[in-house]
């Protein structure tokens, strides 16, 4: 990859689809309203408008990368293959047994997700491997061709293979599949062993199940983008960003479509990463509010928290425990369902609650004219005078004050004998509220104190509500980067090309065998090159491990990073004193008297991205002239307050404007409230200083 190169992120979200050009002359970025029926026609709209601001001829285009929601969506909606299971003889039903654990204690109508593959089209075979590998009974080849038969007799789309202890030895699942591909070689198969090789079945059949269920139609969908592409004069390349942060080739994103379950999101963490490290902030915390919902994340030395399992498809949509657990590597944050299309009703004890329902695109918001009459966060920053009618979108999109209005009146103010700007606040008061709630338990459950952080807000929506948002929580300092309202879109083109592989391999510390450690590691980083080398070539990489580990008797594991090295029998010392370190940070202690075990491993090659230069930053500054003078109503002083409207890009390295004021640009809008002063940094970032705080 040349720094010459011209490349292009395309990020689909709820609302809109985003994207960003990189070009010699600088970057160029558009934002078109998401295609439901043709969301491939929304990213050609968004190129080719990206493509016209720079001057460049799509046929130009050398690099293509992309986010999308297809696997998400198509896993919430139920949208995918027709799918045969196939397993151990006695675990049929562990994917409809879950853990067990109520995740609404007194709900006594809890429901809980139904399983992707229904007890029908779910298999077993006589088999058993040990958790070391051992055969303790061979697979009978009677029964896989028999299996065979059951199979293309059942007409499925596709199957996934997950049997016992599969992470520890292969065989089994690897024959299984060869007798289906022999006898039907179009067939879409998934294996455990090879999309998710960990210790605990639940998990790992959930993780090759959501594989093996929309990976034909990932698959179609990425073979048309491709093809549209090509029709359009884009032959590039086209590479997807997956859930871990890193780039991989569009034909390891066909085979393995479990690792884009959160590309977008993990986008957006990318790019607020790229900004805290030139920013020299430590502790950021990244605020990324779109159209339809909003995600925090934890970014300490310039990186993404990241975790190795995640839930889809949760039946409670933002309640913990009340989903789909799948073990893939994915940046850790936390999602709630605040965007500037959630809908706002109220409930049956009279209060006002805001999502999970979106507007979306269609019809969207009740402002945008497009048949919605639902009342949505735009509609309430629109009344609240936060946004402007005539210059929203850059004044693509015109917006009807009059609609809002209607919409917020009649669904909200009337039914609650109170006016339409008192409604209005409440929408966004709650929105705001349920924002920084989830941001304080997601640092309490990761051992930080959020008033230190620093915050980075982008996304469409993020820029109107960061500043309330940093004064409920007690931050002093936010920054709003340029770009912010393609904020994912940039990401993906700062992302590196990485690859996690992973392996389940249970030992007792006190019994740690570095021979096998090294053995399978080395085998990770083998895999894991390969895939990298596909889209960096000869780009020099680096290398984290990560080790999962726990006193002896927990449940869960905690993530514990070691050097990537060849392990002696004598550093148990040394990954003992790491563990205890992380677990220290998390619990504020450590527990005496219990062993220690190490479960799973975790090796990421990446790309060597060059390192981001420092910015130089402005504590103070001249003050830029206003455009005019505009109301906005100011939540935490209950009051409509006189603000200077000023163009963003006015707001120079050097020039301050203070609160009250409202910074304008095409994509977004950021609100300055009366207790912070808004300065213009090096590097185009907006930074917010709270009032009375020293730079």
């Amino acid at each position: 990859m040349t720094h010459s190169m011209i490349r292009v992120g395309v990020d689909i979200g709820g609302t809109f689809t985003d994207a960003a050009l990189s070009h010699a002359g600088g970057l160029a970025t558009s934002k078109v309203l998401t295609n439901y029926a043709q969301p491939e026609q929304a990213i050609l709209d968004g190129i080719g408008l990206a493509a016209d601001k720079a001057g460049v001829a799509m046929s130009e285009i050398g690099q293509v990368i992309h986010g999308t929601t297809l696997v998400t969506n198509a896993l919430i909606e139920r949208r995918g293959a027709k799918l045969a299971f196939i397993t151990t003889e006695g675990f049929r039903d562990v994917i409809e047994m879950r853990s067990e654990n109520r995740f609404e204690q007194y709900d006594l109508n809890l429901s809980l997700p139904k399983p992707l593959v229904p007890r029908e089209h779910r298999f077993t075979l006589s088999e058993r491997i040990g958790p070391s590998g051992e055969v303790l009974l061979a697979l009978d080849k009677a029964e896989v061709a028999e299996m065979v038969r059951r199979v293309l007799d059942g007409g499925y789309e596709a199957v996934a293979i997950g049997l016992m202890h599969a992470y520890a030895n292969d065989a089994h699942e690897r024959q299984m599949a060869e007798a289906l591909r022999a006898a039907a070689p179009e067939l879409s198969i998934s294996l455990s062993s090879v999309i998710s090789p960990q210790m605990r079945e639940l998990p790992r059949f959930n993780t090759v199940i959501a594989n093996a269920y929309v990976q034909p139609q990932v698959a179609a969908y990425l073979g048309r983008l491709v093809r549209r592409l090509d029709e359009a004069g884009v032959s590039a390349p086209v590479f997807m960003l997956h859930s871990g942060g890193g780039l991989i080739s569009v034909e390891t994103a066909a085979e393995q479509p479990v690792r884009l379950l959160e590309s977008g999101p993990a986008g957006g963490a990318i790019f607020a990463a790229d900004y805290a490290r030139g920013h020299g902030r430590d502790a950021v915390l990244s605020f990324d509010m779109g159209g339809t919902t909003a995600k925090i994340c934890l970014i300490e030395d310039g990186m993404p928290k990241t975790a190795n399992t995640f839930e889809v498809a949760r039946t409670y949509r933002f309640k913990k425990g009340s989903g789909m657990t799948v073990s893939t590597p994915v940046v850790e944050m936390v999602e709630i369902g605040a965007g500037g299309g959630s809908i706002a009703s109220i409930d049956t004890l009279g209060r006002i609650q805001v999502g999970p329902r979106s507007a979306g695109s269609e019809p969207g918001p009740a402002c945008y004219g497009r048949g919605g009459d639902e009342p949505t966060v735009t509609d309430a920053n629109l009344l609240l005078g936060r946004l402007d009618p005539d210059n929203f979108a850059g004044g693509a999109i015109p917006l009807s004050v009059a609609a809002s209005d209607s919409a917020v009146t009649g669904k909200l103010a009337q039914k609650l004998g109170m006016s339409a700007a008192e409604a209005a606040f409440g929408v966004t008061e709650m929105v705001d509220e349920n924002m920084a709630n989830a941001a304080r338990v997601h640092s309490v459950e990761n051992g930080r104190d959020i008033e230190h952080f620093t915050m980075i807000g982008f996304g469409g929506g993020a820029p109107l509500h960061a500043c309330r948002l940093c004064e409920k929580l007690g931050i002093r300092e936010l920054i709003i980067p340029p770009g912010a309202g393609v904020g994912s879109a940039i990401g993906f083109l700062k992302a590196p090309f990485s690859y996690e592989a992973t392996r389940g391999l249970f030992q007792r510390l006190d019994a740690f065998d570095a021979n096998s450690v090294n053995a399978a590691l080395a085998e990770l980083k083998e895999e894991a090159t390969a895939f990298v080398r596909d889209g960096a070539k000869e780009a020099e990489t680096t290398t984290r491990l990560t080790a999962f580990m726990r006193y002896a008797g927990q449940g869960w594991e905690i993530p514990v990073p070691l050097p990537h090295k060849t392990f002696a029998d004598g550093d148990r010392a040394e990954i003992l004193t790491a563990f205890e370190a992380a677990y220290r940070t998390l619990f504020g202690r450590t527990i005496d008297g219990l062993g220690v075990e190490i479960t799973n491993w975790s090796l990421v090659v990446a790309s060597h991205l060059p390192e981001t230069p420092p910015v130089t930053r402005h504590d103070s500054g001249t003050t830029v002239a206003p455009l005019r003078q505009r109301e906005f109503y100011d939540a935490a002083l209950r009051q409509t307050v006189r603000a200077q409207e000023v163009e963003r890009a006015s707001m120079t390295p050097g020039r301050a404007v203070e609160g009250p004021a409202i910074i304008v640009e095409s994509e977004t809008t950021t609100i300055v409230t009366s207790g912070y002063r808004c300065i213009g940094q090096g590097d185009g970032s907006l930074r917010l200083i709270r009032k009375g705080d020293r730079p």
